[in-house]
């Protein structure tokens, strides 16, 4: 017998790549998404919709939406989808007997969100990490007249606020504080990665590259072959007992050395290239004779989005036909037979993205995640409002 799973996010599409894995499957798949419009709510994949209030909005009033959904519809398994993961890991002791929450604990999490909290736990790891301090540290000044550095927000998301900062530069006083967070700047390619770990033991794993970026999200993007990237994460997973979606961004310097620049504890574009079947066994629970293996296909694309930052390069005529042609290669993400109706739907089921992209300037990877951003207790109080009841419930959505 299926189980009956909720995912917390169901505007983009790895969301819906998930949805349709457990669906196959033969899962009930709930969606729970603030915005009313996303990719999920016309897939055969998903059975029902949910509207919770937003997050980075009413922390307590979602997590006690998302509490009454798991109780009146006897969910067995939530999944965390994206930057909400770090709301959804406080329900952590709240939830009935017999549902798992399918991500590590709130303060482990924090731990891996947290930029500068990140490096210390690699390099406990004897694995190689940048330079990197708090913006109110003294070293901060000795670091910046070495390199070239990138100044980030600590807890960040969507490459939000990055500044790129050259050697001998001096520090913004607006950067002097414990919430920005100041690396060293390594030179190279850029690599991602997506893995599903159990206790440590690495059960899936795909190393890609993006080829079209909106902002610093990767919109097309081709998998890659990289055993040192690998042989990294798998030793990072095995360090930390890692259970989970963990993601991480790295530069190959020219040694081919990785560099890990931050760390997403949480699904990302690489789920596209696992199969599957095999993802859907793993995330449930299933065990397999070997690892998760990934699909033929080398590059995908979310297609309306690629096709977009390839017309915005129409004034440079060489840069237009290389990114069509990069968008001709790549399958689109959105596109199934077996679930025809999200493809054609994509634009008017997007409106709450393509708003704050059209009137409000932000990159298609902030609209994506303005409302279930998260920063920590020292800077909003989350810590001391997550445990408040409100007893406002998740408005369900036909599907």
């Amino acid at each position: 017998m299926g189980l009956t799973i909720l995912l917390t996010l169901g505007r983009l599409p790895k969301g819906l790549e998930l949805a349709r894995a457990l669906h196959a499957a033969g899962h009930r798949v709930f969606v729970a998404d603030p915005f009313k419009l996303h990719l999920c709510r016309p897939s055969r994949a998903v059975a029902k919709c949910f509207m919770p209030p937003a997050p980075a909005l009413h922390p307590a009033e979602y997590l006690d939406a998302l509490i009454d959904i798991v109780r009146t519809h006897s969910v067995d398994l939530i999944i965390p989808v994206s930057e909400e993961v770090m709301h959804v890991a406080q329900l952590s002791g709240r939830l009935p007997k017999g549902t798992r929450l399918l991500c590590p604990p709130p303060a482990r999490l924090q731990q891996l969100h947290d930029k500068s909290e990140i490096m210390a736990l690699v390099e406990a790891a004897g694995l190689t990490a940048p330079k990197t301090c708090l913006g109110d540290d003294p070293d901060c000044t000795e670091l910046m007249g070495q390199a070239q550095t990138v100044a980030k927000p600590r807890f960040g998301c969507s490459g939000g606020g990055l500044r790129f900062l050259e050697a001998g530069a001096a520090l913004d006083a607006a950067l002097k504080r414990p919430d920005w967070v100041i690396q060293q700047r390594i030179s190279g390619e850029e690599r991602s990665t997506l893995t599903f770990c159990r206790d440590g033991e690495v059960l899936a794993h795909v190393t890609y590259k993006g080829l079209i970026f909106s902002g610093t999200v990767s919109v097309c993007f081709e998998r890659v072959d990289h055993p040192a990237i690998e042989a990294w994460t798998r030793r990072f997973a095995d360090h930390t007992r890692h259970t989970g979606f963990i993601a991480f961004d790295f530069i190959e310097d020219a040694d081919g050395t990785p560099w890990p620049l931050e760390c997403n504890p949480r699904l990302t574009s690489g789920i596209h290239f696992m199969d599957p079947s095999d993802l859907a066994a793993v995330v449930t629970g299933h065990a397999l004779e070997g690892p998760v293996r990934v699909r033929p296909q080398r590059r995908f694309q979310e297609g309306h989005t690629a096709l977009t930052m390839a017309y915005g390069r129409i004034t440079r005529p060489k840069a237009f036909w290389r990114a069509l042609r990069t968008v001709a290669s790549a399958r689109d993400v959105l596109w199934s037979l077996s679930d025809p109706f999200v493809f054609p739907a994509m634009t008017p089921m997007s409106w709450p993205v393509l708003e704050q992209v059209l009137f409000k300037g932000r990159t298609f990877g902030q609209a994506a995640t303005f409302d279930i951003e998260w920063t920590p207790p020292l800077w909003n109080g989350f810590g001391d409002q997550a445990g408040a009841p409100s007893g406002q419930p998740a408005r369900a959505e036909a599907s």
